[in-house]
């Protein structure tokens, strides 16, 4: 079996199209969604994360702010800026890139965003209503891989899906959007980790595995079944000399082999990756319709 390729290009691209009438809308009754970055220290993938939100608020006309403050900011002034951003009426949407410097304390920073402005779904309010099955905003990356899904109608009802990963970001939320009633949802989830006893009998018994562990190549051909959907969210760094930056990019998967046994599977870079940006561009625009009803 040779597993079909779910192009989160595509699908990210169909997204930001279906936004346009909502973000034109809105500039009609003098609203122009408004997202402001804020990153701290000099992280080169964060640096590069923060450019490409930047790009595509540009590309859909969105307003955009991108403030940067060195590694040494005092706890104090981070909180300063995120109040300003809470009161400045043009921003519907904040994002303060994680992971966050040291001795900075990242929960204390999220918890200060104002939930309605929480874009990235991290304060726990939005925490919260997700559990409680009625989300407003929603965490981008497990909100794009549902979408992912959706796109491709791979069926989630009563099937088994195993998460591997535990984090805030990702594991915990689509997890809980996947046991959620409704459409794309109704899966029986297990989360495993990296303390899981015999992770290859546990991944073996899905229908759907959504890896999520930040190291390489975890998943090898012998963990999934026969037909399985394996969607990949790890971004990894490793050695290759042959290449002009001297490394390149894999997932979490093995992607040769786990594709000869899967139905569908995402690619790295060009899965995941992409739905991410365009559901942070989804959540600014909603809140900015939820801010200007």
């Amino acid at each position: 079996m040779a597993a079909k390729l779910i192009d989160g290009k595509v699908v990210s691209e169909h997204i930001l199209n279906n936004l346009k009438p909502r973000i034109e809308a809105l500039k009609e009754l003098g609203i122009t969604p408004g997202l402001a970055a804020v990153l701290i220290g000099d992280n080169p993938a964060s640096a590069t994360y923060v450019n490409s939100k930047a790009k595509a608020c540009q590309k859909l006309g969105l307003y955009s702010e991108v403030i940067t403050r060195p590694a040494n900011i005092e706890q104090g002034d981070l909180l300063k800026i995120v109040g300003e951003l809470n009161r400045n009426e043009r921003i519907h949407g904040i994002l303060v890139q994680s992971p966050l410097p040291a001795p900075l304390d990242e929960l204390m920073v999220t918890l200060s965003i104002d939930p309605a402005k929480d874009v990235d779904g991290f304060h726990p309010y939005n925490v919260g209503m997700l559990l409680l099955g009625t989300p407003t905003l929603i965490s981008c990356t497990p909100h794009g891989i549902v979408k992912l899904l959706e796109y491709y109608q791979i069926e989630t009802l009563g099937r088994e899906v195993v998460v591997i990963g535990r984090s805030n970001i990702v594991g915990k939320p689509v997890a809980a959007l996947l046991m959620q009633k409704g459409k794309g949802a109704n899966a029986t989830v297990t989360i495993a980790h990296s303390q899981s006893r015999d992770l290859p009998s546990i991944t073996r018994r899905a229908d759907i595995v959504i890896a999520a562990i930040g190291k390489p190549n975890t998943v090898t051909g012998d963990m999934i079944k026969e037909g399985a959907v394996v969607i990949d969210v790890g971004i990894n760094r490793v050695s290759d000399p042959s290449t002009p930056k001297g490394y390149r990019l894999v997932g979490d998967v093995d992607f040769d082999a786990c594709a000869q046994k899967a139905s569908h599977i995402t690619p790295v870079p060009g899965g995941v990756g992409p739905m991410t940006i365009a559901m942070l561009m989804t959540n600014t625009v909603l809140a900015a319709e939820i801010g200007g009803a």
